[in-house]
């Protein structure tokens, strides 16, 4: 599948940076080696990122509850804005059905000004 422009910037600056970028068969995210504070090629697990994203939130005083699929979430409903199909989103997705892609589909979440307005005091 094709990478978005802007990733693939993010993804080579991550790889250098990281000093990962002559390992392209090894994980993307990896743990941190205990006392050496060097990657290893030991992948993250789940629940460790889980908890850095909880932690990098907290960071930037975001009260809403956010994880992983937060950000799949994220992507989706954009894709979906900007005039994509959802068996196009569910393909990218890679879920079998359409069915799951329509779980993380938040564009029936948006409340506009103009329904605030709606209310009269």
């Amino acid at each position: 599948m094709p990478c978005h422009h802007n990733l693939e910037s993010y993804l080579h600056a991550y790889t250098e940076m990281a000093g990962i970028v002559d390992d392209p068969k090894g994980p993307l995210f990896r743990t941190i080696g205990r006392g050496t504070q060097m990657l290893t090629r030991t992948p993250l697990p789940q629940a460790n990122a889980y908890q850095m994203i909880r932690r990098r939130a907290a960071a930037a005083d975001i009260a809403t509850r956010v994880s992983n699929h937060t950000f799949r979430a994220t992507g989706i409903t954009a894709y979906l804005k900007n005039g994509g199909t959802l068996e196009k989103a569910a393909q990218m997705a890679n879920h079998a059905s359409t069915r799951t892609t329509q779980l993380y589909d938040r564009r029936s979440d948006e409340v506009t000004l103009d329904e605030v307005e709606r209310v009269l005091i």
